[in-house]
């Protein structure tokens, strides 16, 4: 395996994770509920979700640097 391969199987990894940390997000807005007046303006913020926050972003760093070096060629002779 060279350098390339390996850059690329972690991209694709690093698009499986993202795409797997977006979807377990719970959502933000309350949709037409808020309306009602049943929205929490002020919600404590879990160590969970700052957790997953945190990895969902530091993975999206990861894949879009991935991309970058992939698209630019920067790895092959």
């Amino acid at each position: 395996m060279t350098v390339y391969n390996i850059v690329e199987v972690l991209w694709v990894i690093s698009a499986i994770g993202l795409t797997v940390l977006v979807l377990l997000h719970s959502p933000k807005g309350d949709g037409i509920g808020a309306i009602g007046g049943q929205a929490q303006l002020f919600s404590s913020t879990k160590s969970a979700e700052t957790t997953l926050n945190r990895v969902t972003w530091t993975l999206a760093v990861l894949f879009l640097s991935f991309t970058v070096v992939l698209s630019a060629n920067w790895l092959t002779q």
